[in-house]
């Protein structure tokens, strides 16, 4: 395949897949010409660049390492794992709540999202010019696009506050007003929209998913978008939007067992709603480490992101989650294999007792790129949204039907929740439990001002007193040291972060 060369973001610069194993080498210095762009003028070309979108999902730096260290083990559902001596570079310091402006997940999360944003305004750039695809088609792809760059600046404003709102290619050379606009942080408001208005556009564009053939079912949706939406309102707290678009996610419901959704079976299920597919359709590769790195210690992997005593402790007497969550040593999998014990001196405490089920892979197990999936927005968490909603709304008798529809699923009798605020806190545990180690714990802490009574309550080995969460700082993460220089002024740091 011919090389083209495309203009990117100043922050960094990104390989995105073509055909098959072919890849298209992207550098700064050039722009795509009229004769590039003719080689992709057709329905197979339109649909490489948002192919490429979906593609970063699957990187290293996008959803695996640096990912599960930022928005995974810095919750109180997840201890750092390995070995004590064991720091994987960081994640000693996420763990303990200790990381500065110069850590590497922080940075790496940061780049990688604005690597993908990058492909997603160079998709919306060049598909409206390939005017001999199907146009239906190139609507659609740009739906999708809109859609995963939504997403994307979700992940940042959850994770940084207030980010520079990219929202189209720079021109060649730099112009003063592109600049500006890659360096400027916005505020979260304007963040917010921006995010709204992707998703309004791509509500207009996606179709049902019934109307995606099997072999293009891992592509986003309008339920997807819908979803995304009812999230975005869910934490600002614009309860009554979360209610109106989780009414409009229809054709989804609740798969009848829990244990089932996060293996091969169950991937793209009647609860999915979005999802990051490992050697899966879009494209057939698996995500980089995002098992190996959170597999069994000294057996599959190098045991990283340990659930929490706090999480195990978290389940109620006969909950079906916990055995689907957790891997326990000493225990065999639903696939026959053998989770293997270790013997311990007396006195010792084993440090790698439990593992994340949920990134486990039976097939892939000691592969480097795995065919477990990522499930990022599925119909039980929509029940959940509608059901906080509606309780702050004071319409609790309807919030708990929903509530109680979750804890059916996991063999559990209804709540002993009535009043409201017993209501809420009984919907902010049940989040917990249902959606542990789906990346929403941290931020739910956050969103919720649990935050700092969770860390403190969260011993360990590791923290026997507990971890100090710092209220006006830990809420975000620190801007990236290196974006900072960068921006030359346009932009400051986070609050207590040097």
């Amino acid at each position: 395949m011919k090389k083209i060369y495309i203009s990117i973001f100043v922050l960094s610069a990104f390989t995105f897949t073509g055909c098959a194993d072919d890849y298209l080498d992207v550098k700064q210095t050039e722009t795509v010409s009229v004769d590039d762009i003719e080689l992709f003028n057709n329905d197979n070309g339109a649909k490489t660049f948002v192919t490429s979108i979906y593609s970063k999902f699957l990187d290293w730096d996008m959803s695996s390492f640096g990912w599960i260290g930022l928005a995974s083990i810095t919750s109180d559902d997840a201890d750092k794992g390995s070995t004590p001596s064991d720091t994987g570079t960081d994640k000693d310091v996420l763990d303990a709540l200790t990381y500065n402006a110069s850590n590497p997940s922080a940075e790496s999360t940061f780049n990688a999202n604005y690597d993908g944003i990058n492909r997603c305004n160079q998709a919306l750039a060049i598909i409206p010019k390939l005017d001999k695809a199907d146009p239906a088609l190139r609507a659609r792809l740009i739906g999708e696009a809109k859609f995963l760059r939504a997403f994307m600046y979700f992940t940042l404003v959850k994770c940084y506050g207030g980010v520079p709102i990219v929202d189209h290619v720079s021109s060649i050379p730099l112009s003063p007003e592109d600049k500006t606009m890659q360096l400027t942080r916005k505020t979260t408001a304007e963040v917010y929209a921006f995010i709204e208005k992707d998703l309004a556009d791509a509500i207009q564009a996606l179709p049902n998913r019934t109307a995606y053939a099997d072999s293009e079912k891992a592509r986003a949706s309008k339920g997807a978008a819908y979803a995304l939406l009812a999230k975005v309102s869910l934490y600002q707290k614009n309860w009554q939007k979360v209610i109106d678009n989780c009414d409009l996610i229809t054709g989804y419901g609740l798969a009848p067992d829990y244990a089932k959704m996060f293996r091969l079976e169950g991937e793209n299920d009647i609860e999915s709603i979005f999802e990051i597919n490992g050697n899966g359709a879009v494209p057939a590769r698996g995500i980089q480490g995002y098992s190996n790195t959170q597999g069994v210690r000294d057996s599959w992997g190098w045991g990283f992101n340990q659930p929490s005593q706090s999480l195990v402790d978290a389940y109620e007497t006969g909950d079906v989650r916990k055995d689907a969550t957790i891997i326990f040593r000493g225990t065999t999998l639903y696939d026959g294999t053998v989770v293997p014990t270790v013997e311990l001196e007396e006195g010792q405490t084993d440090p790698n007792p439990r593992y994340n089920f949920k990134a486990y892979s039976s097939a892939f197990t000691n592969a480097w790129e795995t065919d477990a999936n990522i499930k990022y927005l599925r119909y039980g968490e929509v029940l959940l949204m509608k059901a906080e909603a509606l309780n702050e709304l004071s319409r609790t008798s309807e919030a708990i039907t929903l509530l109680n529809q979750i804890r059916h699923r996991a063999k559990l009798g209804d709540t002993p929740a009535a009043s409201q605020s017993e209501v809420r806190t009984a919907i902010w545990k049940e989040r917990r439990v249902e959606l542990a180690f789906e990346f929403d714990r941290f931020f739910d802490l956050v969103r919720t001002g649990q935050a700092k009574d969770a860390f403190a309550a969260d011993k360990s080995i590791y923290f026997p007193n507990g971890r100090v969460f710092t209220v006006g700082k830990n809420e975000v993460f620190p801007i990236p040291a290196s974006f900072i220089l960068q921006a030359e002024g346009l932009s400051s740091q986070n609050p207590g972060y040097n």
